[in-house]
């Protein structure tokens, strides 16, 4: 795609580029657990990636992301979202079942209040959800661009580490909240 088959390159910058290329959104740590290469090695190129416009970085959410440079702010704040389990999985079930009330979405996912409202604040903030008041007091929640989310969630595959740490905060979060979803 960019550059990763120009001349150059050493084979360590050139396999951080191609990760990134094959798995846009990837953060740091696990662009590190994948490769098998040193962090301060990971930095190094990364550094000269970035000042060379071969790659672009975001900082979202307590993580920095690196994409290839075509990708837009939208796409880049999509990315780094759907490394997340829980927030893909609130993404999957309003794609399959449409406008849903929290109240569902918590009910189907077995997941905290809490845990739904910290994701959905991001999932709003990002332009993937829309949360719209019916009339009265509930809130619906809808995909605000399903055919542009679809599209981009076929192509995220999240690592095995990430979904243990996703799946151990949503423990303790199920813990501090009783267990009962609220």
């Amino acid at each position: 795609m960019i550059l990763a088959s120009a001349g150059g390159f050493t084979p360590t910058r050139r396999a951080i580029l191609e990760h990134i290329e094959a798995h846009p959104g990837v953060h740091f740590s696990e662009l590190v657990r994948n490769l098998d290469v040193a962090s301060g090695q990971v930095q190094y190129h990364l550094r000269k990636l970035l000042s060379n416009g071969q790659v672009a970085e975001t900082y979202l959410y307590g993580r920095t992301h690196y994409y290839p440079p075509e990708y837009d702010a939208w796409e880049r704040g999509a990315l780094a979202l759907f490394r997340r389990e829980t927030a893909r999985e609130i993404l999957l079930h309003l794609l399959e079942r449409g406008p849903s009330t929290p109240r569902d979405v918590v009910g189907s996912l077995d997941i905290a209040r809490s845990t739904l409202e910290w994701h959905l604040e991001h999932l709003v903030e990002q332009g993937l959800v829309d949360k719209e008041y019916d009339g009265g007091n509930g809130v619906v929640l809808t995909v605000a661009h399903p055919q542009r989310t679809v599209q981009l969630l076929t192509g995220v595959i999240p690592s095995a580490s990430d979904q243990l740490v996703d799946r151990f905060l949503r423990f303790v979060d199920q813990l501090f909240a009783g267990g009962d979803g609220s």
